[in-house]
């Protein structure tokens, strides 16, 4: 598998990842100066001309992951006795950690209220997966943060969903949107499940819910009304400006992911990496 197809792998899974790249190379090196590889957790794909430097290299990258690194790092390799290589070139290389978006939104109905809302996602740092059973109710041209997908019984899309997704129900259906809530409760790993309605369909649906035994931990984990108390207004901008206003303050108040940091020699010495005795 090539790099670049990897790449799109992890960036359409959630994977993070470190794109490893010959940034400059002098004298005799086993790759030119642009050669990449993606290295995972578990996985690489491409190559950078294997041998010691390449092992080096993903020790490197694999410590970054690790640390949950953001900035990219860059560092220079004498291909000498140091690293077990006889090349005698010198090699620059860069590791972009590619870490995947982390606010997740998975969007039931494509109605006038879910199509204002993936509007306004569509500006904002998330992945969006759109749900819903009809295909002519999404628009001819879905913004490219978001992927659609239709099928019959949306709530089968429920036990798919990554973990940390925020879940906005909201189709044309009560059926549906009750078929979706009731999969999205048995299920204590996501962000929040919001549900589009009033007070009322919100004691119609813990009633129901109740019936089918669903526990009461459970149930308090449903939003219902969604959107930001005290703004009021009932058109489609309106409820969604709301509703996308409350999600980003609900992600602002998730774990945060460790700050940018470099790779240091403790992380090299975790990751089994010997690098630091030959590079700065």
């Amino acid at each position: 598998m090539s790099w670049l197809t990897a790449l799109a792998e992890c960036e359409a899974a959630g994977r993070p990842s470190v794109l490893v790249t010959v940034l400059a190379a002098r004298g005799s090196t086993p790759r030119e100066a642009g050669a990449k590889m993606l290295v995972e957790a578990a996985a690489q794909a491409g190559t950078i001309g294997g041998g010691a430097l390449e092992l080096e290299a993903t020790a490197i990258a694999r410590a970054l992951l690790t640390a949950r690194a953001e900035a990219p790092v860059q560092r220079a390799f004498p291909l000498g006795p140091a690293l077990q290589q006889c090349c005698g070139g010198h090699a620059t290389l860069l590791f972009e950690p590619m870490r995947p978006v982390q606010f997740q939104v998975a969007l039931f109905g494509a109605g006038h209220v879910g199509q204002a809302v993936a509007r306004l996602l569509a500006e904002l740092p998330c992945r969006l997966t759109w749900v819903d059973s009809r295909t002519e109710a999404f628009p001819a041209a879905l913004q490219p943060n978001a992927r659609r997908v239709v099928v019959a019984e949306p709530q089968g899309v429920v036990a798919g969903l990554a973990p940390g997704s925020h879940l906005l129900v909201m189709t044309h259906s009560h059926a549906q949107d009750y078929d979706i809530i009731a999969a999205a409760l048995e299920r204590d790993e996501f962000a929040s499940i919001g549900l589009i309605g009033s007070h009322t369909k919100r004691a119609r649906f813990l009633a129901r819910l109740r019936r089918d035994a669903v526990p009461e931990a459970a149930l308090a984990r449903l939003q219902c009304p969604i959107g930001l108390p005290g703004l009021a207004g009932k058109l489609p901008a309106q409820i969604a400006i709301s509703v996308v206003a409350r999600l980003l303050q609900e992600s602002a108040h998730e774990p945060a992911r460790l700050p940018d940091t470099a790779v240091s020699s403790a992380d090299c010495a975790a990751a089994g990496c010997t690098c630091r005795k030959v590079i700065a």
